[in-house]
C-alpha cells in the first residue's frame, strides 16, 4: 500500500510563481508515489475577516488552477465538502492544551498584523484555534507525511502531539504521527523586493501569475530589481541570483549555463538577462494557461468532477470518523 499524503492550499490570493515552484509542482510529482488528499483549505480561510462571495469564488478558482497544473481531480476536494473536518476538529480540540495553542507563532503574528491595521480589528476564536483544525484535516486520513516549510514545522509538531495524546488517552495506537516531508524545490523571491519571498498579500508588483497574460509576465520581470552597480563575476546579488533561480525552475538548463558563464566573465547585460528569464518563464506556463482554458470551457463538467471526489472522499472520512467516536466513547 502506498502512504499518504496531506496537503491543503488557502483559496486567497493568486497561483504565483513562488507557491507554484514552492508547493503545487512537487504535489503533482508527488501523485506518482504516495496516495494523496489535496484540500483547498476554505475553513481555514474564515479565521480572519472575508467576503463570503470571493471566498466562494477563490475557492473554485484554485481548483481550476491546480487541475490546469496537473494534480489529478480524484485527490483534490474543497475542505467544507467533507464537515468531518470540523467534527474531528471538536473532538482534538479536547486533546489539546490551550498553552499549546497560545504559544503558536502564527497566532500571534497574525493578531498583531489584525490589531496594526484597524484599531477595531477583533481576533476571531477560530483564529486561535485552528491548528486543531488543522490537525484535524490531517489526522482524518491518518496521513504518514505532509510536505511541509519550515514556517508549518510547529503546526506538524501540535499534530504529532494532538495523536499521541489521544492514543495515549483512548489506549490504543490508533493515529499515525505524521512526519515532515521536505521536497527540493525552487525558492522564488519577488522581482520588486528580492530581500522577501514571493507573495500575493504584498500587492501585484511582489508576485507573478503563473496565468498572467505573456506581456505582463515580460513587463514584470524585465522591471526585476537586479543591482545597483558592476558585478564581481562571483557573488551575486538577490536581485540577479532570483533571476538565475527562476531559469534553473523552468528547466531552461542550457540559457541558465551560458548566461551563468556571462556572468562569471563580467559579459553579461542584465537586460539581456531579464528577456532571456521571461522568454523561459512564458514558454514554461504557456502550457498550464492552455490547460486552464480547456478546464474553464468545461466549468460545468469540471465542478461536477470535483463533487463526485468530494463525494468519495467524504466516505472515507466518516468511516475513520466513526472508530474515532467509538475510540473516544461518543
Amino acid at each position: 500500500m502506498k502512504e499518504r499524503i496531506m496537503s491543503g492550499v488557502q483559496p486567497t490570493g493568486n497561483l504565483h510563481l513562488g507557491r507554484y515552484f514552492g508547493a503545487i509542482q512537487n504535489w503533482v510529482k508527488l501523485q506518482e508515489e504516495y496516495e494523496c488528499y489535496f484540500c483547498v483549505v476554505n475553513y481555514h480561510a474564515i479565521t480572519m475577516p472575508y467576503k463570503p462571495d470571493k471566498l466562494r469564488q477563490g475557492s473554485w478558482d484554485v481548483i481550476f488552477n491546480l487541475l490546469a497544473c496537473g494534480v489529478k481531480p480524484e485527490y483534490l476536494f474543497i475542505q467544507s465538502m467533507v464537515p468531518e473536518h470540523t467534527e474531528l476538529g471538536w473532538i482534538l480540540g479536547a486533546f489539546t492544551s490551550y498553552g499549546y495553542l497560545s504559544r503558536m507563532t502564527q497566532f500571534k503574528d497574525k493578531s498583531k498584523q489584525a490589531e496594526a491595521t484597524s484599531k477595531d480589528a477583533y481576533i476571531s476564536s477560530a483564529l486561535f484555534t485552528y491548528p486543531v483544525l488543522q490537525a484535524a484535516d490531517i489526522l482524518l486520513y491518518n496521513a504518514h507525511k505532509v510536505p511541509v516549510g519550515k514556517d508549518q514545522e510547529q503546526h506538524l509538531e501540535l499534530t504529532r502531539n494532538v495523536a499521541q495524546r489521544f492514543n495515549q488517552q483512548t489506549k490504543s495506537d490508533y493515529f499515525n504521527a505524521p512526519e515532515a516531508l521536505y521536497t527540493p524545490f525552487a525558492k522564488i523571491l519577488s522581482t520588486a523586493d528580492p530581500t522577501i519571498k514571493m507573495s500575493a498579500s504584498k500587492g501585484d508588483k511582489h508576485n507573478i501569475d503563473v496565468f498572467a497574460e505573456p506581456a505582463k509576465m515580460k513587463k514584470q520581470i524585465m522591471s526585476a530589481v537586479t543591482d545597483s552597480g558592476n558585478h564581481d563575476g562571483e557573488s551575486m546579488s538577490p536581485g540577479v541570483e532570483n533571476l538565475f533561480a527562476l531559469l534553473r525552475a523552468t528547466e531552461a538548463h542550457d540559457v541558465h549555463d551560458s548566461l551563468l558563464s556571462d556572468y562569471k566573465n563580467k559579459s553579461l547585460q542584465y537586460g539581456h538577462l531579464k528577456q532571456e528569464v521571461a522568454s523561459a518563464v512564458i514558454n514554461f506556463t504557456q502550457p498550464l494557461r492552455e490547460r486552464r482554458e480547456t478546464l474553464l470551457s468545461n466549468r460545468k463538467e469540471v465542478k461536477n468532477r470535483i463533487r463526485t471526489s468530494g463525494h468519495d472522499i467524504r466516505q472515507k472520512a466518516i468511516a475513520r470518523l466513526k472508530e474515532v467516536k467509538e475510540l473516544a466513547g461518543l
